[in-house]
């Protein structure tokens, strides 16, 4: 099983062997706890739950307290399932994983949560052009213009970009390159920008086959 739970440290950059920069996003990787292993007998499918952010045992609900100390773990904020093939999963229930699951150069898909933006209008949220300033228009110039039909429908279709909240979703970066592995301080370094602010949880996860 290779997947594991982070948080976005922030950006920075480090120089490879030639002297070029490189940009890269820092993730403070793990320790992360392996407390379930789901097996397709008993749940139905095969996966692997991690849990990762120590916390104060009064912070999370007794149900997860209960679930956790089956294996005698510390509470953790924040659990995740990594689904596996039957009889892939490779680890135990109390095992630790590290940053050290993945390996320099390798190629990784890091999911997150998006900056949340608030209500935006059509040009922030879809990249509309405004419309002209003037014959009395002046008012007009970030309205997204008319959408509505003709006497049949004789409503708005669904489906129309408009105004509306915008962020706060889930967003998936792939295939980005591991540029850094410490285990020792739990840190991940990987090329390119993640999702999410600063401080906000991510999943690792080995990057799927990319279509050529």
């Amino acid at each position: 099983m290779k997947g594991i739970i982070g948080k976005k440290v922030g950006m920075t950059q480090v120089f490879d062997e030639k002297g070029n920069a490189v940009p890269v996003t820092v993730i403070q990787a793990g320790p992360c706890y392996v407390t379930q292993v789901r097996t397709a007998d008993r749940d139905g499918y095969t996966a692997v739950q991690l849990g990762f952010g120590e916390t104060k045992p009064q912070r999370i609900s007794k149900g997860e307290l209960g679930h956790l100390q089956r294996n005698s773990l510390p509470a953790v904020r924040h659990l995740r399932e990594f689904r596996v093939r039957d009889g892939e999963s490779g680890v135990t229930e109390g095992e630790t994983i590290k940053a050290d699951v993945f390996t320099k150069g390798e190629r990784v898909d890091v999911i997150g949560t998006s900056k949340g933006r608030g209500f935006q209008g059509g040009i922030k949220r879809h990249n509309f052009n405004r419309q002209p300033k003037t014959h009395g228009a002046s008012d007009r110039t970030r309205a997204p213009g008319s959408a509505g039909a003709n006497t049949y429908p004789g409503k708005t279709l669904k489906g129309h970009r408009y105004p509306g909240h915008m962020g706060s979703e889930r967003v998936t970066t792939e295939n980005l390159e591991v540029v850094v592995v410490d285990p020792e301080k739990n840190i991940l370094a990987v090329r390119g920008s993640v999702p999410g602010a600063n401080g906000g949880i991510v999943v690792i996860k080995p990057a799927r086959p990319r279509r050529r």
